[in-house]
């Protein structure tokens, strides 16, 4: 069965404004030197429900000379025929860029539409810059570029970022730049999507400026700074698996795109790091760490190729379906999106 889209205006615009980054981010990408002949990335396509609720396309990287792991993932989510449901349509791109090279900082960004039979609909945008190594000069061009696209916002974005970016137990942030509107609507619909599209485009040229920068300076690096980074691959896992409310969200939603949702995580993981971090976790979340950990292989560094996702997602489903109020102590913002309750 075909891809069903929604019909509604606004979410065939949204869809439209998250193909064009989609398409933006990969020909960054695709521009890092040495310039592939043809590109980097290949798609694959997932639907929902067998795309009577829609679906997506994610491209992945391909070249593993220049990244750890990449993902460009764009889906809709509809129940327009479906009365039972509070969501009319969900629209997203959310990407990760993981590169191989430890002095290359990796980057995040989600931007979305939601759209609720009730005809109220918000955007949700994030965007985060996320190092092993941090470079001042790295930060200073991702924070001028949000300023820049953001304009007044950009001091409202850059607390919430702070707050849904921080990781408590070990009293620290993921990255070093972060941006997060939630709930993201004002009375002119289309200024909203301009906003959104420009902050978009911005980020995603700045990073690849960045990256391309960072890998002419850094051609060499040493075991010590693969240590490094392995280490922050690490933190990020645990960021992404006991925090990210997005990322849990459509664990618990669906399971028809697992590896598109887990394709945010990094090749690596450090276990004996991770279980080092145990003791500082809230009991709750000690024991999703604790099931997490038994998805993962024992020794130095842990590969998470696509079965042990597939293993990382059906654990944390179970885990919260038995303890659902530990979602009270996943990351937020000044606001908390009822993303789970809009599907039901």
């Amino acid at each position: 069965m075909s891809l069903k889209l929604a019909q509604s205006k606004d979410a065939q615009s949204a869809y439209g404004l998250v193909k064009d980054l989609q398409a933006l981010l990969v020909k960054e990408l695709d521009k890092i030197p040495p310039t592939p002949p043809t590109t980097r990335f290949q798609p694959v396509h997932w639907l929902r429900a067998k795309g009577i609720y829609g679906g997506g396309t994610r491209y992945v990287a391909t070249d593993s000379t220049v990244f750890n792991r990449a993902s460009v993932n764009i889906s809709q989510v509809q129940y327009e025929g479906d009365g039972t449901k509070k969501l009319n349509s969900a629209t997203a791109i959310s990407a990760i860029v993981h590169p191989r090279n430890p002095f290359a900082p990796s980057l995040h960004i989600h931007v979305s539409w939601t759209e609720l039979k009730s005809g109220t609909g918000y955007w949700r945008i994030m965007a985060d810059l996320n190092p092993s190594i941090p470079m001042e000069e790295d930060r200073d061009a991702f924070e001028k570029a949000l300023a820049e696209a953001a304009g007044d916002l950009y001091q409202e974005g850059r607390d919430q970022g702070q707050l849904y970016f921080y990781i408590p137990a070990l009293g620290r942030h993921r990255g070093v730049a972060h941006f997060y509107l939630e709930e993201f609507a004002r009375s002119d619909r289309e200024a909203d999507r301009r906003f959104a599209l420009n902050l978009g485009s911005k980020v995603i040229r700045c990073y690849g400026g960045i990256v391309t920068k960072a890998l002419q300076s850094h051609t060499n690096y040493s075991e010590f700074d693969e240590r490094q980074q392995l280490d922050y691959h690490s933190l990020y896992f645990l960021q992404v698996l006991l925090l990210d409310r997005g990322t849990t969200s459509g664990l618990l939603v669906h399971d028809d795109n697992d590896l598109g949702i887990l394709g945010s995580l990094p090749s690596h993981v450090d276990p004996k790091l991770l279980e080092s971090w145990l003791p500082r976790q809230p009991p709750l979340q000690q024991k999703l760490l604790r099931s997490l950990l038994q998805s993962l292989a024992a020794g130095p560094k842990s590969l998470v190729d696509d079965p042990v996702k597939l293993r990382l997602a059906q654990a944390a489903r179970e885990f919260y379906r038995q303890h659902p109020d530990a979602q009270d102590l996943m990351a937020k913002g000044k606001t908390i999106p009822p993303t789970v309750a809009n599907h039901q």
